[in-house]
């Protein structure tokens, strides 16, 4: 999925791109509203808007972007807090709106709301099925409740399939930077596997875990 980041500090346009990235997107940065306005017929599946940009201003983005696309979604990201700037932006069609200063992790939980073009699903084996949009781990009808770290940690090994997630992406990802230990990491495995079968996660001795090679994901 290409989306589209506008917005004209550079340090925090470059912060979200990144943070983007790290979630699988592609990214197309833009600092000044006429040039983004260009790119708009690059395909994008979702758009993220400063209001208050150099030579045309988000809100004027969003109302082309309406003209020509009902469904993509776009937030707004501002420091302005004016009713009447977030109640044009809703009016116009704005799916979401987010006041800075802001958590990355909230504007990240809010592309995943509403840019997921499909449901996917983690298959685990033995009817076990993760799903990646609602975090929720079924066997048949029975629901398994997941500690946030296990719903973090699945979500990261779903990421590249079958690919080793070395112990240091474990960290940045599931403990969101802080800074843990082995010992951590493998108490969280082993805490999981009693829930999932105990097959679907391999370790790899020196470097870090992946998921078994029976595992699939799949959009429904």
């Amino acid at each position: 999925m290409k989306i589209l980041v506008l917005e004209d500090n550079e340090r925090l346009c470059r912060l979200i791109a990144s943070a983007l990235v790290k979630e699988n997107y592609k990214v197309d940065m833009f600092l000044d509203g006429e040039e983004a306005l260009e790119a708009l017929a690059n395909g994008y599946q979702c758009f993220i808007l400063d209001i208050n940009v150099p030579s045309l201003d988000g809100i004027s983005i969003l109302e082309t972007i309406r003209m020509y696309h009902d469904d993509v979604p776009v937030i707004i990201i501002s420091s302005n807090h004016e009713l009447d700037k977030i109640q044009t932006s809703y009016e116009i069609g704005c799916d979401d709106y987010v006041k800075k200063p802001f958590f990355m992790y909230e504007l990240i939980q809010k592309v995943r709301k509403l840019c997921r073009p499909h449901k996917e699903v983690l298959h685990l084996g033995n009817d076990y099925v993760f799903d990646l949009t609602t975090h929720k781990l079924q066997c048949g009808e029975e629901v398994i409740t997941l500690a946030n770290k296990e719903i973090l940690f699945l979500e990261l090994l779903a990421k590249d399939l079958h690919r080793i997630m070395r112990f240091e992406e474990i960290e940045e990802y599931v403990w969101e930077g802080k800074s843990t230990t082995l010992m951590n990491i493998r108490a969280l495995v082993k805490r999981l596997r009693k829930k999932i079968p105990e097959d679907a996660i391999k370790i790899v001795k020196g470097m870090g875990y992946r998921l078994d090679a029976t595992c699939s994901k799949v959009s429904v």
